[in-house]
């Protein structure tokens, strides 16, 4: 098992910056790649940014220049750098885990809120 928890969301003016960050405890070993999804009001969830073990990272086209992942493999954390926020960031973010094992579910933490205003 995995536990994920988030911090860092809140309310930004646009063209404004915030940082989350997720740390993961448990069984870290068993993971193979950590990241962020969104989901806003009456939207479907999507992938915002995911970095691999070994570092390699990739983003949704929508947050590329603006946003970046990393990971603190010494502190089991993962941030989400995000710059130049726009309100059509405006969602509930999630950070993932994922399991090597690809008959496990990826593990979720409870989500985090952010707001940009216009």
């Amino acid at each position: 098992q995995v536990q994920l928890v988030e911090s860092g969301g809140g309310l930004v003016q646009a063209g404004g910056s915030l940082r989350l960050s997720c740390a993961a405890s448990g069984n870290i070993a068993s993971l193979n790649a950590m990241g962020w999804y969104r989901q806003a009001p009456g939207k479907q969830r999507e992938l915002v940014a995911l970095i691999i073990t070994g570092g390699t990272t990739t983003y949704a086209d929508s947050v590329k220049g603006r946003f970046t992942i990393s990971r603190d493999n010494a502190k089991n954390t993962v941030d989400l750098q995000m710059n130049s926020l726009k309100p059509e960031d405006t969602a509930v973010y999630y950070c993932v885990a994922r399991p090597t094992n690809p008959f496990r579910n990826n593990y979720w933490g409870q989500g985090t809120q952010v707001t940009v205003s216009s």
